[in-house]
């Protein structure tokens, strides 16, 4: 465990049946998405006042912070079936939204509860306000009908 409380994500040298050795991720790796590093970089930036588009740049760089680590660790993400077309494959790769960061703003005691609630619904009337999606990024409001609801990455 971290100094902050969240379990540190680790791999750990395993010796297969045919005497080779592999690193296995730690149990619950795959489908992490706070690591402590990143935890760090939110404490230090995270500060009450910080204006909305502010938020939105922290999110930013703490999902490709996320992303950076998945790539460096060789952490891939789990494999999952299709429920609606039976399709097994790896399920999409996490993403940090605005909102999770906030919630994890007092998850992690960085600031206080009630503080952050009224971020969260100040987040919320912004995000409606500005039509944007739960990344911070404008949504797409142009769906396609002949788009699948679904689709699997090759």
């Amino acid at each position: 465990m971290g100094s902050d409380g969240c379990a540190v994500a680790r791999s750990f040298p395993v010796r297969t049946l045919a005497g080779t050795i592999v690193k296995r991720m730690a149990s619950g790796d795959l489908q992490r998405v706070w690591f402590e590093e990143m935890v760090d970089v939110l404490r230090s930036r995270w500060h009450r006042e910080m204006p909305i588009e502010a938020m939105i740049r922290l999110r930013d760089d703490l999902d490709e912070m996320l992303q950076r680590i998945r790539r460096e660790r060789q952490i891939r993400s789990p494999v999952t079936q299709c429920p609606e077309c039976g399709h097994i494959g790896e399920s999409a790769p996490p993403h940090v939204s605005v909102r999770a960061m906030i919630l994890f703003v007092s998850r992690f005691a960085i600031d206080d509860l009630e503080a952050t609630r009224a971020i969260e619904k100040a987040w919320k009337a912004y995000q409606k306000a500005n039509h944007l999606d739960v990344y911070g990024q404008p949504a797409s409001t142009n769906i396609d009908a002949s788009t699948p609801k679904h689709v699997h990455p090759c």
